[in-house]
């Protein structure tokens, strides 16, 4: 039996059918509806393109916020790295300025619901996007509730969903527990424990300051961590970002932004450091039942071992479109390497060099007009 396409769009999303062969039309589907998904948004409404007609915006989480309604209570405005204005209304106008210990897991959703509301980007959740598949004209859009199809997508799916967890012998005998930085709630729960902190990012560093007021820690890393002792400028990032848009476009899989431009000394680390708290350990090779044990035979008994091994694309749904290349990476292009090359009807906000919220917006807009002006609509 054939598809069936229809122009008509739900109101909301309805109860999952099962086998549903019906397929509502539209131009562009936004997988998405975190910083890129709903610059995104934004954008392709101020192309003239009508949400609801020409484009939908579908998003997993049942409430608006992206991935910032999951953080950790004690990731607050003062301690979040940074949150840049979505393009059109500052967070300023939404959240007071100087409520710095607002939860960002608060004070985030709130700003994008009001968002929403205001430029009216009716987002349809909560939708999982299951797989996308090829449809020849039409790439086909299959969810957990409807399905769609669209004659191209911008999927901005970020990474929490896809935390990484590397594998070490004995992983599985640990009688320990074993985390990863999404289930990070608060440093109380492991007070007078033992906790082996893995990575050596800006999370990581956070989370070690926080636990090791409250239990003993041993910090390790895979390679040295590189701090930096001036401020972070515009520059600094700009360079890091176009060192990783080089590697996605050269097909590669992308590093992360701060590997290339360094960990910058806050006060926060810097107190740490008098604390004696950031004495890094090179990783260890092996997992034990009570621990962890370096190739020397050192041994350290553990409680907790909590990985701060970042996170990877959330792109399996795309997996049947076959975009990526032999090594993993996928070649990108475009002003700002959203498009993917193999398949111009495809960009990807949040990924590489968009991989941060003002990257994120940059890519939102390129990914709009670029998308919009492919497809013949603006």
């Amino acid at each position: 039996m054939s598809d069936q396409d229809t122009e008509r769009l739900p109101s909301e999303p309805s109860p999952a059918k099962g086998d549903v062969r019906t397929a509502y039309k539209t131009d562009i589907v936004v997988i998405g509806a975190g910083q890129a998904g709903l610059s995104t948004a934004y954008n392709l409404s101020k192309l003239g393109l009508q949400p609801g007609r020409n484009f939908v915006i579908l998003d997993k989480s049942p409430e608006a916020g992206g991935a910032w309604q999951y953080r950790w209570p004690s990731l607050t405005l003062s301690t979040v790295n940074r949150i840049h204005d979505l393009p059109g209304m500052q967070f300023a106008d939404v959240v007071e300025e100087g409520a710095t210990e607002v939860r960002a897991s608060v004070a985030v959703p709130k700003y994008f619901a009001a968002y929403e509301r205001k430029f009216d980007l009716p987002v349809y959740r909560p939708v999982t996007v299951k797989v996308v598949c090829d449809r020849g004209a039409r790439l086909r859009v299959e969810t957990d509730r409807e399905t769609f199809s669209a004659r191209g997508i911008v999927n901005a799916t970020g990474t929490w969903e896809t935390p990484v967890i590397p594998t070490y012998p004995g992983a599985e005998r640990f009688e320990g527990r074993q985390l990863h930085t999404r289930d990070y709630r608060n440093a109380e729960e492991f007070a007078g424990q033992h906790v082996v902190i893995v990575g050596g990012g800006i999370s990581a560093l956070q989370l070690l300051d926080e636990i090791s007021r409250v239990a003993s820690t041993t910090w390790v890393t895979r390679r040295e961590p590189q701090f930096r002792d001036g401020p972070f400028t515009q520059e600094d990032g700009r360079a890091g970002v176009a060192i990783v848009e080089d590697r996605v476009r050269r097909g590669l899989v992308p590093g992360s932004v701060v590997s290339v431009t360094g960990i910058p000394w806050t006060p926060a680390l810097k107190a740490a450091r008098e604390r004696g708290v950031l004495n890094r350990l090179p990783m260890f090779s092996e997992i034990t039942e009570h621990g962890v044990r370096w190739p020397n035979g050192t041994e350290q008994r553990a409680d907790v071992i909590l990985w701060n091994t970042g996170f990877r694309s959330s792109l399996d749904h795309l997996a049947p479109l076959q975009i990526r290349e032999e090594g993993g990476g996928i070649t990108m292009s475009g002003r700002l390497a959203t498009q993917v090359s193999r398949d111009p009807r495809i960009h990807l906000v949040g990924y590489g060099p968009s991989a941060s919220t003002i990257g994120a917006n940059r890519a939102g807009g390129a990914a709009a007009r670029e998308l919009a002006a492919y497809l013949g609509l603006a």
